[in-house]
């Protein structure tokens, strides 16, 4: 439940006035080091008149780094001549998570992707969703978050949005996935804890959100990372954003990723051997991955198959895995 209470956080930049803005969003830290310490959370605003108010994000999760990066870029090289109304930009989100390089923050270990709306007298995690809710998502039209693989996961380059109950609403989502233009864009994700995600925030104020999974595996590879940068300004030149040049969009295929049976998980710990990758097409019950057991390696390794049929759009990425770990999901052709 959201809370009335403002943000105690202090924001160095005016969102209200025209040109580029860098500074921090100060987070009060009271610690033994620093008694009235604050975290330095990076955020910028390029804004230029009158248009739509967007916000971009990434680092919702520390350890995703294309969208960090790709936003960087955005901030020192987006000129504001180009831009049409107010484009804020959050590049680490859960920025003590980011410098650790972890998933969740080392602070409270708070996934901010499962903290929303937050609470300004919560931990950490809970505070940061707080500010974005009730300051930057509460005075926006567009909401972007830029996610991967993180280092457990990686995926084919990818587009996700939510489907609304109003059919304009989900055929504006697909449309600003087009414009990004991955190769593959998929709806209905069911996601643990999606109430408590930033896509659910902006849905319940009435914000069109659009997210991605732009692979991943802990590291960084040039060819996703220029394809993200220039699929960011078609998307904002698609929502009138930006008035500069961007290169065409590639095809995307339009997919659905329908519930549990679209995930395969480990049945036991032990090292995970993929049997299918990236972009392979496998059928339900073919097998997915052997779990070998190298503590007893006399002991046949067990098979987990595949629950559902479709295209293989996310897969694990370390050998060492547990019971429960995600090692796949799939995504199937939708038609709207």
């Amino acid at each position: 439940m959201e809370s009335s209470k403002p943000s105690r956080f202090f924001l160095e930049i005016d969102l209200n006035r025209d040109g580029r803005q860098t500074g921090f969003v100060r987070v009060p830290h009271s610690v033994h080091r620093s008694a009235y310490g604050w975290i330095p959370v990076p955020i910028a605003c390029i804004r230029n008149g009158d248009g739509p108010r967007v916000y971009m994000q990434a680092g919702n999760h520390g350890d995703e780094w294309e969208g960090q990066l790709a936003l960087g870029r955005l901030i020192r090289e987006l000129d504001p001549a180009q831009v049409k109304g107010r484009i804020v930009i959050l590049p680490s989100a859960n920025f003590p998570a980011a410098m650790a390089g972890m998933r969740t923050s080392p602070i409270d270990e708070g996934n901010l992707n499962r903290s929303f709306p937050g609470d300004p007298d919560g931990g950490i995690t809970r505070q940061i969703a707080h500010f974005i809710d009730t300051v930057l998502l509460s005075d926006t039209d567009y909401a972007f978050d830029f996610h991967s693989g993180g280092s457990s996961l990686t995926y084919m380059p990818s587009t996700l949005g939510r489907r609304h109950a109003e059919p304009e609403k989900t055929e504006q989502v697909v449309g600003m996935m087009r414009a990004f233009g991955a190769p593959v864009a998929y709806l209905g994700l069911a996601l643990q804890g999606a109430d408590l995600t930033l896509t659910s925030a902006a849905a319940r104020r009435g914000v069109l959100c659009m997210g991605t999974e732009l692979a991943g595996g802990g590291q960084v590879t040039r060819s996703v990372l220029k394809a993200t940068e220039e699929g960011m300004l078609r998307l904002l030149k698609h929502i009138g954003a930006y008035t500069g040049p961007t290169v065409p969009a590639p095809p995307t295929r339009l997919l659905t990723v329908a519930g549990d049976p679209y995930y395969v998980y480990a049945s036991e710990g032990g090292v995970f051997e993929p049997l299918a990758e990236l972009g392979d097409e496998v059928k339900e019950g073919q097998p997915a991955a052997r779990i070998h057991f190298h503590d007893s390696p006399w002991r046949e390794p067990v098979v987990v198959n595949f629950r559902h049929e479709g295209l293989v759009i996310c897969k694990r990425v370390p050998g060492r895995t547990e019971r429960g770990d995600c090692l796949y999901h799939l995504g199937t052709d939708l038609q709207l």
